[in-house]
């Protein structure tokens, strides 16, 4: 896809799914449209109330919560890319909900635009994972939410999910061809390094610790880790063209930039057999956090 959007709406709306609009409708149905439905739940939204969705990405949240809101609720979009706020007003406009949305160019951490104490509820959903200073984030939630505001952060823990098993490529069994695997990988870790890239720098208690240090009194964090023995089979050609986040390139151009003609027809025949199967381990690790704003604080903790 090379239509002039930015690397965050080609990712989203198309990358991730290998350019496969059904992979994407299966996706949705099966994972974020559940993921939506408990950031809002936990959201605990009323009629009329203001909604700041951080991270909008396609506005997955933020147009449920207008559903939710009901005709006199309102909605800010914010997001670090002009392309996707572009896309959610579009939609806004098609849906006739234009004159209940704001959009808001900001990052995580500094939500400029988006007043002190004039929210209601605060949502993200695999937002932080690409922010690198997430206390200034959380500190940013406190600011803008009105007394009682509530937050619903929902993150994939990436540090549980990667476990480095040098034997595993992806969740695939990769023994036999480890050295050929193990340039793939040190290309990805060169991208984003253990520890340092913001997707790999954080578990679950900092992300309670961050909020506790932003001001919040009441916090909460569910943590859910599931490993199956199988994974979902992908067509290969479609495998090929999939990144694993908008920051890394896709299979198929990793392979083009470490691995030589020959190392990639030993990987592929290789690999390709399991990825069709699904012969792999499937690991997530996802952390939902609620806070809630005590009354009568509307500016920042003391």
């Amino acid at each position: 896809m090379t239509d002039g959007t930015d690397r965050w709406h080609r990712w989203l709306l198309d990358v991730r799914f290998g350019g496969d609009p059904a992979a994407r409708q299966e996706d949705l149905a099966s994972f974020l449209y559940p993921v939506r439905d408990e950031v809002l739940d936990q959201a605990r939204l009323q009629p009329g109330e203001t909604l700041l969705d951080v991270g909008t990405g396609d506005g997955l949240i933020a147009f449920g919560a207008l559903d939710r809101l009901g005709p006199s609720g309102r909605v800010i979009f914010s997001d670090i890319s002009r392309d996707l706020l572009d896309h959610c007003r579009q939609a806004a406009r098609a849906e006739g909900m234009l004159d209940r949305c704001r959009f808001v160019l900001a990052p995580a951490d500094a939500l400029a635009g988006v007043g002190d104490a004039s929210v209601d509820a605060v949502t993200t959903r695999s937002v932080l994972i690409y922010v690198k200073d997430k206390a200034a984030a959380l500190r940013e939630f406190y600011r803008v939410l009105r007394p009682g505001g509530r937050i619903s952060l929902h993150e994939p823990i990436n540090v549980l999910m990667s476990a480095r098993d040098p034997d595993r490529f992806y969740g695939y069994d990769t023994r036999q061809v480890r050295a050929i695997a193990a340039k793939l990988e040190a290309l990805y870790e060169s991208i984003q390094p253990a520890g340092i890239d913001p997707m790999v720098d954080f578990d679950e208690r900092d992300l309670v610790r961050h909020a506790e240090h932003a001001g919040f009194p009441t916090v909460r964090v569910d943590l859910r880790v599931t490993v199956e023995a199988a994974k979902h089979p992908v067509p290969w050609e479609r495998f090929l063209r999939i990144s694993g986040n908008p920051l890394v390139p896709p299979l198929a151009e990793a392979m083009g930039r470490v691995l030589s003609p020959a190392e990639i027809d030993e990987f592929a025949g290789y690999l390709r057999p399991l990825v069709e199967s699904g012969t792999g381990q499937e690991r997530r690790a996802l952390a939902h956090l609620t806070a809630v704003k005590e009354p009568g604080r509307p500016g920042r903790p003391g």
